[in-house]
């Protein structure tokens, strides 16, 4: 259910990211609350990221090496996202919706064909890696017809904590929080949240055993 308030907190946080679309619209899609997608300024943010995606998805000079076509891949996701922690490394194609809702920790890796949904805030720890096919969707819409016919939806955000890997196929649904230390198996869907130091398997996942905590770097 969609939120009917701005929320103040997330909005002070989406200030200190980079390449923001700003309007009313776009406070009221990170609060949760439902708004018009079809409004200019957020048009043209997608529109933006789209341009940015596939010069990232295409990006292979011939006379690259794997130094720098690692570095250079990162200045290029720093125009993209929100915040980008260092050592990130993201195997094209990558897709996402805006990208500046997007927050990555220090090295991350993601294998092929990484897909974001960042209509909410999406935050990803630190060491976290990703196996190929992930889908992250932060939007989600009314189950009513009329509002869908009338272009307007919502999100929730998504949280991810540090040291997690993600299995292959694994889709995270909005609202949902994975803690620190978890393993997702391959082709899970995570529709809840997950506690620190899981392993959680299936469709919708389930939590099946717990990992020794390690202390926090």
């Amino acid at each position: 259910m969609a939120n009917t308030e701005k929320n103040t907190e997330l909005i002070e946080f989406a200030k200190t990211l980079e390449n923001v679309p700003w309007c009313d619209d776009y406070e009221k899609m990170i609060s949760g609350v439902l708004y018009n997608a079809l409004v200019p300024e957020l048009t043209n943010g997608r529109f933006r990221a789209r341009k940015l995606m596939r010069q990232y998805n295409n990006y292979f000079p011939d006379s690259a090496t794997p130094e720098s076509l690692k570095d250079e891949r990162e200045v290029m996701l720093r125009q993209i996202f929100g915040k980008v922690g260092g050592g990130a490394f993201i195997e094209p194609p990558l897709n996402v919706d805006y990208g500046c809702n997007i927050i990555i920790g220090d090295q991350f890796y993601s294998n092929f064909n990484l897909v974001i949904l960042d209509c909410g805030i999406v935050k990803i720890g630190n060491r976290v890696m990703f196996g190929p096919f992930v889908s992250i969707f932060a939007a989600t819409h009314e189950t009513g017809v009329q509002s869908r016919r009338d272009g307007i939806e919502y999100a929730k955000g998504v949280n991810i904590g540090d040291d997690c890997w993600i299995g292959g196929n694994v889709t995270i649904m909005p609202g949902v929080n994975i803690g620190k230390g978890c393993t997702i198996g391959a082709g899970s869907v995570v529709t809840k949240d997950i506690p620190n130091w899981s392993v959680a398997i299936g469709s919708p996942a389930k939590v099946m055993k717990k990992v020794d905590p390690v202390p926090d770097l």
